[in-house]
């Protein structure tokens, strides 16, 4: 990203120059709705980042200039001092769970801008957060754990702006490395690198500009759907605490005692858990098509059985598989968003094209195209 307006605008504002940090948004190869069963998730860090250019000020105030929205905030450190600005709020929430954590930090000087699409399932959220709290850390010689400055941005969202996420997206954001996605252990929160620099393939967003009005309270409902399998479960093996500690043979001994819904979410968690370690073994020994075999069952289970797919995502994966794209899924949350593809290079143009013009026809929108490459997290510039 180009950082001379960022540049410029500091300058304008404040004068002295400060120093420029940055960090990615993600994607996720597979391994949706796994993150809150105790299972795993497989991202990366991508090319698309924040940047902020950040001087400390000696006061106890702080001054941020988002770039993007043409505002400014003011606010001070304590509680009470909390921003109206929900883009500014990221930037306190940080400050505070710093502080909560018994770091030491003052005010400073800010001016921010970003290139992650907004509303893509990117995270650009997670990226501010990753901005911010690595670059305090880094300018007050605080020495917090890398996997700490994820929780403070986890923490943000729980308790700034009101979203209960899971650690992913700030865990990419941070431990991101070019050339490698990132299987995370959300029980245990060990992680592994696996290599990921797909020769004669690349990878695809395609954004459905599509967002359905159901997600938070239909994400509520599914991990409720979960949580009642668990319970069912565990009265005959106490050992599983969660999805991913079960197994489709513990699932059947208990489907007449929950649910048909509760045992369609169930069983596509199970299988999810699966194929994550199906693709890191495919991917260690570089076989993309397993990959892109699993990202097709994945988008399948989140269609039919976990049913957070919409009519207009499973146009956009019908159309991969057609047109003999290599993987296909929909990737985040659902109900909307993107479709993540793996495509051989020279199909590359010709899905575009086709993509772009039968959606258009179908449903009178534009769908957007990001390519990925896989990055390097949090790091000053």
């Amino acid at each position: 990203m180009d950082t001379t307006q960022i540049r410029s605008k500091f300058a304008e504002l404040y004068g002295e120059p400060g120093i420029l940090f940055t960090s990615p948004g993600r994607i996720n190869l597979i391994g949706e709705h796994t993150d809150y069963n105790g299972a795993f998730v497989f991202p990366g860090a991508v090319d698309k980042a924040m940047v902020a250019e950040i001087r400390l000020s000696g006061t106890d105030r702080v001054r941020a200039y988002a770039l993007d929205l043409g505002e400014s905030a003011e606010f001070g450190l304590r509680e009470e001092d909390a921003p109206e600005q929900s883009w500014a709020r990221y930037i306190f929430g940080v400050c505070r769970e710093i502080q909560k954590r018994g770091g030491k930090i003052g005010g400073f000087d800010t001016v921010f801008a970003g290139d992650v699409p907004l509303g893509a399932g990117m995270s650009s959220s997670a990226a501010l957060e990753s901005t911010f709290a690595f670059a305090l850390n880094d300018l007050y010689h605080l020495g917090i754990e890398k996997m700490e400055l994820a929780k403070i941005g986890q923490a943000t969202e729980h308790n700034y702006i009101g979203v209960k996420c899971g650690i992913m997206d700030q865990f990419a954001s941070v431990f991101g490395q070019a050339g490698k996605l990132i299987r995370l252990d959300c029980k245990s929160m060990e992680y592994e690198y696996h290599p990921f620099d797909p020769k004669g393939y690349r990878l695809l967003l395609v954004d459905s500009v599509v967002k359905h009005e159901l997600a938070s309270s239909a994400y509520n409902k599914r991990r409720e759907s979960c949580e009642a399998a668990v319970a069912a479960i565990a009265k005959r093996h106490p050992e599983v605490k969660f999805l991913r500690d079960a197994s489709f043979a513990m699932l059947d001994e208990v489907k007449a005692e929950i649910s048909e819904e509760d045992y369609k979410r169930a069983s596509y968690v199970i299988g999810e858990v699966d194929r994550v370690l199906a693709v890191c073994e495919a991917l260690d020994k570089g076989d993309y098509e397993t990959v892109g075999q699993k990202m097709y069952e994945t988008h399948h289970g989140m269609s039919k059985l976990y049913e957070v797919s919409c009519e207009e995502l499973d146009f956009l994966n019908d159309l991969a598989k057609e047109l003999g794209v290599t993987g296909s899924r929909v990737m985040g949350g659902g109900f909307g968003g993107c479709t993540i593809n793996l495509i051989k290079d020279e199909l590359y143009d010709r899905f575009v094209a086709e993509a772009k013009s039968r959606y258009e026809a179908k449903y009178g929108r534009t769908p957007k195209f990001y390519d990925v490459v896989i990055s390097d997290g949090s790091r000053r510039l």
